[in-house]
């Protein structure tokens, strides 16, 4: 944390400003911005107030500049990147990783295994802070290009290796691919010669969430604790078996991320006894925020600030004619994989500094993030889908496949009753369809043609059953605009089932 102005300072020196290829240099010149005047900002103003000038003369990137749909434009002129122009040039790329959502074009990100080794204090940290260091933990994970195998791998150094590796994805026709499931086999003996006693993956289908939910059950028995990892919705299903055969999971911890914890998820889950906690990260540069120990509420975060930086910034959503205050953030640590400057991860919520007498507190982690939303993705079972992969799908193949047009198709977002983030296909009732589940097909192939974390998206959501059809006319905004994706929110106030709350 004392570290943060001089970590910024040096990772623009090593990656930008002896950079002649930088995109960020590019724009630094347009902005009229030298080296010098940037080491000063933030000597003299700290490096939010210094991020913040430079966002507002340009330096910064939309998320689709940054992952290279759309041409990045400044001053009149055109900068030319593509989404490896923003890789750290100092970094090792010992180690890779997909992004999860299906976003265009496959995105690795290089993890360096010094920056893994940089980051283990805040690990090691986090699981101290929850309680969940030293606990026999399963995780239920992908393999690569998920992050499963970087869970394993993060936790060698300080002997907080999980004991059980359950994965979704494993072989067959909608399975993992091999040379994935090859990799997995050859990092995990590599690791295994240099001493680390790590697990192996083993397949577990999502309806099969009753095996956790038991190896769970059965470690509270015998050893009094245990913690669970894994994405959100894939928790919620671990706390229905649970609750369907009866254990009580009281002393365990279930950690979940990779999608909004919504109320009624976590009553389900902390229904069974378990305490919950939520983080919040994405791949480009892990770990964002881990939840106040002293808040109720699960979506209120600790920014981990020891090497991420995070501004807001106004973004104009014209379809929707309003406008949000962007997430948009900067990684300070000189050993990160990606060198992000005011970059756009189309995030928004509640930004303040507060006390709250929190462990994260002591560590000088005063910034709080809640009701962390996104203004551009769906997401399901703890896959993103960014809506421009999906507005290719509904406007292009359902219409070519089924008949009618763009504006007959329509993506809603909506939380069932047991807590489960679905996703259903509005279908125009004037759109002639035989068999329904034939829309579901087309676009779970659609998504499997893709790149691998599409093909991985088809995959998981296929098992889940997160996609499923509805005859009605598709949704419309309060200006009467027909969206490809909208996002059915629950009205504050409404009455909940009992399902919802948690009790039977």
């Amino acid at each position: 944390m004392a570290a943060r102005e001089s970590n910024l300072l040096e990772t623009l020196e090593r990656g930008v400003f002896s950079n002649p290829q930088s995109p960020w240099l590019r724009m630094l010149r347009i902005a009229r911005c030298e080296p010098g005047d940037v080491r000063a900002m933030i000597g003299r103003d700290g490096v939010e107030a210094a991020l913040g000038a430079l966002r507002t003369a340009g330096v910064g990137l939309t998320f689709e500049e940054f992952k290279g749909t759309q041409p990045i434009v400044r001053g009149g002129e055109i900068i030319e990147a593509r989404p490896s122009a923003f890789d750290n040039p100092g970094s090792g790329r010992s180690y890779a990783l997909s992004t999860g959502g299906s976003t265009g074009p496959s995105r690795r990100v290089a993890i360096d295994l010094e920056h893994m080794r940089a980051r283990l204090p805040m690990q090691i940290v986090a699981d101290d802070v929850h309680g969940v260091l030293g606990l026999p933990t399963a995780i239920w994970f992908e393999i690569p290009p998920g992050n499963g195998l970087n869970s394993v791998l993060m936790r060698v150094p300080y002997g907080n290796v999980p004991e059980r590796w359950f994965t979704p994805l494993w072989d067959g026709p909608a399975g993992a691919p091999l040379r994935f499931r090859l990799a997995t086999r050859t990092i995990l003996a590599t690791a295994r010669l240099a001493g680390a006693r790590l697990p192996s993956p083993t397949h577990l289908p999502l309806d099969r969430a009753d095996v956790i939910a038991q190896w769970a059950a059965e470690t509270l028995r015998a050893r009094g604790r245990c913690a669970l990892r894994g994405h959100v919705s894939k928790m919620l299903r671990v706390a229905l078996a649970a609750r369907e055969r009866g254990f009580d999971l009281t002393g365990a911890v279930i950690l979940g991320g990779g999608e909004p914890p919504t109320p009624a998820k976590v009553r389900q889950i902390e229904g069974t006894g378990a305490r919950f906690v939520a983080n919040y990260h994405f791949t480009e540069a892990g770990a964002v925020g881990m939840r106040c120990t002293t808040s109720g509420d699960a979506n209120d975060q600790h920014l981990l600030m020891d090497h991420l930086a995070l501004i807001e910034a106004p973004r104009e959503l014209p379809p929707f004619g309003v406008q949000v205050d962007a997430f948009c953030f900067t990684t300070l640590l000189p050993t990160a994989p990606k060198l992000m400057l005011n970059v756009e991860i189309d995030d928004c919520g509640v930004v303040e500094r507060r006390s709250c007498g929190c462990p994260w507190e002591s560590f000088g982690f005063t910034t709080h993030i809640r009701e962390i939303r996104s203004y551009r993705k769906l997401t399901g079972e703890g896959v993103t889908l960014i809506g421009t992969d999906m507005e290719r799908i509904l406007e292009d193949v359902l219409p070519a496949r089924f008949g009618g047009g763009p504006m007959d198709y329509q993506l809603l977002e909506e939380e069932d009753d047991r807590g489960f983030t679905r996703l259903s296909v509005l279908v125009s009732p004037g759109v002639r369809i035989d068999d329904e589940s034939e829309i579901v097909a087309t676009v779970l192939d659609a998504l499997r043609r893709g790149d691998d974390a599409a093909g991985m998206s088809g995959a998981i959501w296929g098992q889940a059953g997160t996609l499923r059809v509805r005859r009605e006319q598709p949704r419309s905004t309060a200006r009467g605009k027909v969206m490809p994706l909208h996002v059915e929110r629950r009205p504050a106030g409404a009455r909940e089932s009992a399902a919802t709350r948690g009790v039977e």
